[in-house]
């Protein structure tokens, strides 16, 4: 599947429409149009994320007139961008934000390669496994919400730790990608009152603590 830019205020809630419709006259128009987009439930309504755009980066003082929920939504946005460089960039401007709708951007990215975003990360999200925590809440809720959509990203941490990164984490337990899924699945743990389901193949879950 594929889209253009004005399909892209679909991966937001409804009610943020005149915010991401600023965003987007400010971006410039993509060589090609933006790639598969994925589901999710965000507090109760479904958007529909791209997996990558190919936008060219707005110049910084093109940024100067957006208001402050409007540089999230831009910065969500470019957190999908098809260069590892410019979502990492990215993403470190909206992962300490409290706004429900920017989980599934952070999420994702758990579920693919950039190490260094994982790392990235996981430093960013390190209170979501304290109970009772915003960010718990936050991240809870949303695992909660999307448990296929989590399972799904548990496998693909898997299996590009076993394709590009066995080799410097031996032990599965020690990748970013783990440790930042650890801290997901607790704070759903906390969410919902019951240990959370693991979907890494048998052997990999004894390689890490277990909740």
């Amino acid at each position: 599947m594929t889209g253009t830019n004005a399909d892209l205020a679909r991966a937001f809630p409804s009610r943020l429409v005149h915010d991401v419709r600023a965003v987007l006259a400010a971006m410039p128009d993509p060589p090609s149009p933006f790639m598969s987009p994925f589901s999710v439930d965000v507090s109760g309504e479904v958007v529909s994320i791209p997996s990558r755009i190919y936008n060219e980066e707005l110049p910084i003082d093109a940024t100067h007139g957006l208001a402050a929920r409007q540089r999230v939504i831009l910065h969500c946005l470019y957190s999908r961008h098809g260069d590892g460089m410019v979502r990492q960039r990215h993403l470190e401007q909206i992962v300490r934000s409290g706004e429900p709708w920017v989980a599934p951007f952070v999420v994702q990215l758990v579920g693919e390669y950039v190490v260094e975003i994982l790392e990235a990360i996981r430093k960013g999200i390190s209170d979501v496994a304290t109970p009772g925590s915003a960010q718990g809440l936050l991240y809870g809720d949303f695992v909660a919400r999307n448990a296929s959509f989590f399972a799904r990203t548990e496998r693909r941490v898997v299996s590009y730790w076993s394709r590009y990164y066995r080799h410097r984490y031996p032990a599965f337990g020690t990748y970013p990608g783990c440790l930042t899924l650890e801290l997901l699945r607790a704070a759903a743990a906390d969410r919902t009152g019951r240990r959370w389901p693991r979907h890494t193949p048998p052997g990999l879950a004894d390689s890490h603590h277990s909740r």
